[in-house]
């Protein structure tokens, strides 16, 4: 197995295509590419309908997926604010690629079959594949989508970022061996020597207790360890300094653990959500997600430094638990409101991975939410760097 990677910031899209090919095929050394992801800023947006031909000319073999972005990572390196193409071609033998691509009206229902998405993705759930999506925010359910392929594929993992680059219905597009479309989702589905490795940093730190909710409905949590939300958000709020205080008022999150057996746990064991209301006579909080009675929760903030800190910690616990495992390649697939916005400097995350884990090829784009697990199902975040780490099954494997 070998990946390679590059990054252009040409403003011609045929130019910079050219460019990132040939940095590509170098990177590959011989062996023809089997699988091509695109990210194509959104500078190029004129030129979206040329992006599978130009690509598929320097790549006549290989499957093609991609999609607009935002802002573009390729070779490590991210680029946002500039035009952007970035290319990672990969040579997989044993691999067995199942492209797809589909629209919001062949979705299953929420009743259907495991059958009705295994024969929506191509692949049996008893092939194991590993699932990279690429779907339009704007025409697409993307959380029914998440849960449907859990549901169907329990044991694989699934990952990706929602298309970028665009601010309304049909400004986003999505690539593939059969062109380019405007709606819907497109990805691939990858069994055989192929290992699909995750790590989802969600770019928050805990503050106060974890806790038990002691009282919800639905989204809306009414006590917690018997005491009314507000009342402990309050304390938590009085008890801080300026610069926490200042982080609860602008970037409040509540962190739910994921798995109900955990007595020990850390920062990325939770799925973050929005605290997204208050009631200032019930003392309930509103969040982004259903609440369960039972579930722990504890309130976490975001910044810069809760982000570096929290996806070096994800990676640190990656490389602790694979010290045997040397990735070919990675996508990272990275929330819009983190790089250079976030952070005050270009390839923080990209810097902090192969510093952490190691060098090797790391492409993809900056998303308008990032797909990835939790506590062993997969969720639609935000605020997130989401990694897929590929490597073969079979160490021997060339």
């Amino acid at each position: 197995m070998r990946w390679s990677s590059a990054v252009s910031d040409i403003s011609s899209l045929t130019r910079a295509v050219d460019d990132t090919a040939e940095q590509v095929e170098i990177g590959l050394d011989g062996p023809s590419a089997d699988l091509v992801f695109a990210f194509i800023s959104s500078h190029h947006a004129p030129s979206y309908y040329s992006v599978v031909e130009l690509v598929r000319s320097r790549f006549p073999g290989a499957i093609v997926i991609g999609c607009s972005a935002g802002g573009v990572i390729g070779a490590g390196h991210e680029v946002e604010k500039t035009p952007g193409v970035a290319l990672t071609a990969a040579s997989l033998p044993g691999v067995v690629i199942t492209p797809f691509e589909f629209e919001k009206e062949e979705l299953p229902n929420p009743d259907a079959s495991p059958d009705a998405w295994e024969a929506l993705i191509g692949v049996p759930a008893s092939d194991h594949p590993s699932i990279v999506l690429l779907p339009d925010p704007f025409t697409l359910p993307s959380e029914a989508l998440v849960e449907g392929l859990d549901y169907a594929y329990p044991d694989s993992v699934k990952i990706g970022g929602l298309a970028s680059g665009g601010t309304v219905n049909g400004a986003n597009a999505l690539f593939s061996n059969r062109g380019t479309r405007r709606s819907g989702a497109v990805g691939v589905a990858l069994s055989g020597n192929v290992v699909v490795d995750s790590v989802v940093a969600q770019g928050c730190r805990p503050i106060g207790t974890a806790m038990v909710v002691t009282g919800s409905n639905d989204n809306v949590i009414t006590e917690l360890d018997g005491e009314l939300p507000l009342d402990i958000l309050r304390s938590l709020f009085d008890e801080g300094d300026e610069r926490e205080k200042r982080l609860i008022r602008r970037s409040l999150q509540i962190g739910i653990l994921m798995d109900p057996f955990q007595d020990q746990f850390e920062a990325g064991d939770f799925l973050i959500r929005n605290v997204i209301g208050a009631d200032g006579d019930n003392g309930a909080l509103a969040v982004g997600e259903r609440i369960r009675e039972g579930q722990v929760v504890q309130f976490h903030v975001h910044d810069a430094t809760s982000a570096s800190a929290g996806l070096g910690a994800s990676l640190t616990r990656y490389a602790n638990d694979h010290p045997d495992t040397a990735p070919s390649g990675a996508l990272l697939f990275s929330a819009l409101g983190r790089g250079e916005r976030l952070f005050g400097r270009v390839d923080h995350d990209t810097d902090l991975f192969q510093s952490v884990v190691g060098s090797m090829p790391v492409t993809g784009f900056f998303c308008n939410g990032e797909i990835g697990p939790v506590g062993g199902s997969t969720f639609l975040h935000g605020y997130t760097s989401s990694f897929a780490l590929f490597s073969p099954r079979e160490p021997t494997a060339v």
